[in-house]
């Protein structure tokens, strides 16, 4: 009853600021039924931050920007054709939806828009119960049709209407559930779940840019872990991200090696934890997290059985070419593709260093191959230690740890950051008297592994060993 009382006073508060009790009192003088609707209502009753206003009415686009425009600094068209109308008033941005009440074709997943002229009507076509509700202003009347603030209260996630209808609508509502998992951590009522696993292959009809970015959110909520198990054990998985099915399917009933699919979540568990330690409490580094998920994606493909002991062996590469493929097929940029593909290929680099201590020439290679991704590499290493031996798990904290004191200490002698050759490629070609072409490469990455193994040996040094190494050459 505390919870409701103190949303009541937080909808309150929202509601008669300035901004949005002149919205509400325009709309109302101009004979338009007006709320605050979804998303900030939901996050009120949950005692989140609300910082998103979505407001609904029976005004069509045209009579929206006309009760607004007086009263805004800027008005813009986010999608006319939905109903949807943006503004800027005292400096707060909003965004005003005309009631909805579309239909959908069963075929392109578009739906046929159409404007409804009830509130209850508009909430009943919402993706689930606890985002259907709406709170009329300036009457501050909860509406609530569908059961949304009891469902909300149990923890239980469902649809306004039959979930089959409602999935079969938009099958990407399947991925909003697995996500309000994470994000709000409800459970899936079983009526829900069920049409989940029933209908989980209907989710290849949604384009993969919708997908790409329904995943994302779920990887950066706070603790997506639960919502990543639920996008498994639904089926969801097998159809937006195989890779991370196949974990599950290796399981090993006779103990020979340990289960990649939890090792895998544990991972993502403790880089998370290591990000927001490093980088702050509000860091979601989509990179980060895809690459501690995915990182052992490679096992199943490389997994062989050998004198009774299983290995995997370059499942490090393997890994890094299936995530390179995925995520390209997720339709996600080009840079993060490439990142996360490179991230995966290093994670096994640092193994066995605690076992004979690298040379000086060891470590400035881990460094250049980590290149920008060396603090991505330094989080995802640390978290792949999921061993419940205790001593062992100290032995690789200590090893890392003087690792980095051993990173730290040569950057500061040597520039470690720059790691590129004492001489240009112009001062390559002046001081051999060759022209531009591939044996100004050649000696290139002989100055490259000169000063990986060696260090900085000033230029004087550098040329004099680049001239002995090409009379070698020639």
């Amino acid at each position: 009853m505390t919870r409701v009382v103190e949303a009541i006073t937080t909808l309150h508060d929202l509601v008669t600021v300035p901004p949005v009790s002149r919205l509400a009192q325009a709309f109302s003088a101009a004979g338009f039924e007006f709320a605050l609707v979804g998303g900030p209502v939901r996050d009120a009753f949950l005692g989140r931050p609300v910082n998103d206003l979505d407001f609904t009415t029976s005004a069509t686009p045209d009579q929206i920007e006309k009760v607004v425009s007086p009263l805004a600094e800027a008005v813009w068209d986010v999608g006319r054709a939905f109903g949807t109308i943006a503004a800027k008033i005292d400096g707060r941005v909003v965004e005003i939806t005309t009631y909805r009440a579309d239909s959908y074709d069963g075929v392109t997943r578009k739906p046929t828009v159409e404007f409804g002229d009830t509130l209850d009507g508009d909430l009943h076509r919402r993706d689930f119960t606890m985002n259907a509700m709406a709170l009329r202003i300036p009457e501050e009347v909860l509406v609530d049709p569908c059961g949304g603030l009891d469902d909300l209260l149990a923890g239980r996630l469902k649809t306004p209407s039959a979930p089959e209808v409602s999935f079969g609508d938009d099958p990407l509502r399947m991925l909003r559930a697995v996500r309000f998992v994470s994000q709000i951590g409800v459970g899936i009522s079983p009526d829900t779940w069920e049409a989940m696993v029933s209908m989980a292959p209907k989710i290849e009809q949604i384009s993969a840019e919708r997908v790409r970015d329904e995943l994302s959110r779920l990887f950066q909520t706070d603790q997506p872990r639960a919502g990543i198990d639920a996008l498994v054990q639904s089926g969801l998985a097998r159809f937006v991200l195989p890779e991370l099915s196949a974990l599950m399917d290796e399981k090993d009933e006779h103990g020979r090696h340990k289960d990649i699919y939890e090792h895998s979540l544990t991972v993502l568990d403790q880089a998370i934890a290591l990000e927001k330690h490093r980088w702050g409490q509000d860091s979601a580094d989509l990179v980060m997290r895809l690459s501690a998920l995915l990182h052992d994606i490679g096992k199943p493909k490389t997994k062989k059985v050998e004198a009774g002991q299983v290995t995997f062996h370059h499942h490090d590469v393997v890994g890094a070419k299936l995530a390179h493929k995925r995520l390209t097929a997720l339709r996600f940029d080009q840079d993060t593709v490439k990142r996360v593909s490179r991230l995966i290929e290093l994670h096994l680099r640092f193994f066995g260093y605690s076992d004979q201590a690298w040379s000086d020439s060891a470590v400035r290679r881990y460094v250049r191959d980590g290149g920008l991704e060396l603090e991505h590499l330094h989080i995802l290493t640390r978290a792949d230690v999921t061993t419940r031996n205790q001593k062992k798990a100290t032995r690789l904290q200590d090893a890392y740890d003087e690792l980095e004191r051993r990173i730290a200490s040569l950057r500061e002698q040597e520039e470690l950051n720059a790691m590129r050759p004492e001489l240009d490629g112009e001062e390559i070609m002046a001081a051999l008297d060759i022209p531009p072409g591939p044996r100004v490469g050649q000696a290139y990455r002989f100055l490259l592994d000169l000063r990986l193994d060696e260090g900085i040996l000033g230029k004087e040094e550098a040329t004099a060993r680049l001239r002995s190494w090409w009379r070698e050459q020639s």
